[in-house]
């Protein structure tokens, strides 16, 4: 699936790396390494042989059960395999709404739906189900034998906390129907709760900056909702399309943790301050801000819709001053913090973007890339694939008080088509796991001649941008250019030139 493809390769990219350095770690501690070849996880990707060898299994299995054990008498098995695009839970989804739709149908048919992927219960809860239960196994951290300070609330537990108390914990912590403006509905509240749970990131966006689950940011997500809802007039989320002119005053409401957070970042650059003596902690690029605002302020040029920093400016004099309803010192510790959280998020797109002007033009582009990236995410959940070709095409997002001025903004997208089984390996896998690809097509990734060989570098860089743990880092890879990809691939001879037990895929488009 296109859509995937840059997730899957950084991850992908990401394991065949953490492989690599394990093994030299061992060979300097001087262990005995298998003979064998090492397993490559990554053959458990749609299109490699081991994953056509294993959809040929499942068919002599269910046959198998169907024909022998008694317990699965008169039971009905879909086998959706790698032949057809799609995640397998979202393939699953699609066939509840399929089933939904068929005339007849009993809504009161229980569903049980089992995995380990916390993206089940977001998808339980968009299918609106009455009767729709979790089944997962309990997986505690930790190694073998390794005592616990404290109790692990079990997985199954915490799934089915959220699944069935989600109406009582949304009608005593969020509104009374009285306090609202507009009709109440609480699966309308449960399709708000869901949206907001993207923007902490998923596969296809990157996190907002500093929002972290484990640094408390969905509290913050509920509590802006709970302030805002009533002055909305409706919903953020419409079954699975975005509100734009809500999700736009939401957004507004939220965007104060960016000064809240950096306010605090202020306090130590103060510290540091006093004890270096200088005005500006950077103060070259200090110098530079504020006299690019102070200059925008004359002009006084900066239309109310403007998506540039000078946005920030509200509240001040049109000379680009602040307020002076304040004391010389307070005015001047007010005027500092302007011109380094300026600063600061200029920094922030020209290093992690590598961008050197941050202009309105592009401010306007993150704003329109980040909320067309959460409508295409709500489509997904809640209809199927809105473009198999959409990707965002950023390794970072923007502030959240950079994306304004959203509530016009023009979403389209172009269905496309899902690529080709090879294509898709192409797509996904990293040089290390070329040996998955067939023979004919593993130049691709090695030969310095290869109009694709920038897309599988041997070596990249990763950046935590505030995680902990290693495997949630960025992966700082090139997106792949699909126009490129598939050029670099003769179609007719995709099928024909490796493994036999893939000739007959044909991939359906959905």
């Amino acid at each position: 699936m296109k859509t995937y493809t840059s997730a899957f390769l950084r991850r992908r990219s990401f394991s065949a790396k953490e492989a690599e350095e394990k093994i030299k770690k061992a060979l300097e501690k001087g262990e005995v390494l298998p003979v064998e070849a090492r397993f490559d996880s990554n053959c458990i990707t749609p299109g490699t042989d081991f994953m056509a060898r294993l959809q040929e299994q499942l068919k002599y299995f269910v046959h198998s059960k169907l024909s022998t054990d008694k317990l699965w008498q008169g039971v009905s098995v879909y086998l959706s395999g790698h032949e057809t695009p799609g995640e397998g839970e979202h393939k699953i989804m699609e066939f509840i709404r399929s089933e939904n739709a068929k005339p007849g149908h009993d809504p009161n048919t229980r569903h049980c739906l089992y995995g380990l992927d916390a993206d089940l219960i977001m998808l339980g809860l968009v299918s609106h189900e009455p009767h729709f239960s979790l089944l997962r196994e309990e997986v505690r951290f930790g190694a073998p034998g390794e005592r616990l300070d404290r109790p692990v609330c079990s997985p199954v537990a915490w799934a089915t906390a959220v699944m069935l108390l989600m109406d009582a914990c949304i009608d005593d912590q969020y509104f009374c129907q009285n306090k609202i403006g507009f009709e109440y509905d609480l699966e309308r509240i449960i399709d708000d709760w869901i949206l907001m749970g993207f923007l902490v990131g998923n596969d296809f966006i990157p996190h907002l900056p500093h929002l972290h689950i484990n640094q408390d940011a969905l509290p913050l997500l509920y509590r802006t909702y709970i302030s805002v809802l009533p002055s909305l007039g409706g919903y953020l989320n419409e079954n699975g399309n975005l509100s734009l002119t809500n999700f736009e005053k939401y957004l507004v409401k939220l965007s104060e943790f960016d000064r809240d957070h950096f306010r605090e970042v202020f306090v130590d650059l103060k510290w540091f301050e006093s004890k270096v003596g200088n005005k500006y902690v950077n103060e070259a690029a200090g110098q530079a801000a504020e006299e690019s605002r102070r200059r925008v302020g004359r002009k006084n040029r900066v239309p109310n819709d403007s998506l540039s920093l000078a946005v920030l400016d509200q509240g001040r004099h049109p000379d680009g001053l602040p307020n002076r309803d304040c004391t010389e010192d307070d005015c001047e510790d007010e005027d500092m913090f302007e011109t380094e959280f300026r600063q600061y998020k200029r920094s922030y797109y020209m290093t992690k973007m590598g961008v050197e002007v941050v202009s309105d033009d592009f401010l306007a582009s993150q704003a329109l890339c980040y909320v067309e990236g959460i409508q295409w995410i709500l489509h997904y959940y809640y209809h199927g694939v809105q473009s198999w070709s959409w990707f965002y095409p950023y390794h970072y997002a923007p502030f959240l008080s950079d994306i304004r001025n959203i509530s016009s903004a023009q979403l389209s997208f172009q269905k496309g088509t899902p690529f080709l089984p090879f294509q898709q390996l192409l797509a996904v896998l990293p040089a290390a796991s070329k040996d998955l690809l067939p023979q004919c097509y593993q130049h691709l990734m090695t030969s310095p001649g290869s109009p694709i060989i920038e897309y599988y570098p041997l070596d990249f860089k990763t950046d935590l941008n505030g995680k902990q743990q290693e495997w949630e880092a960025v992966v700082l890879i090139p997106f792949i250019d699909e126009v490129a990809q598939v050029h670099s691939v003769d179609s007719s001879s995709l099928y024909f030139c490796g493994f036999p037990t893939l000739r007959h895929i044909r991939h359906k488009v959905a």
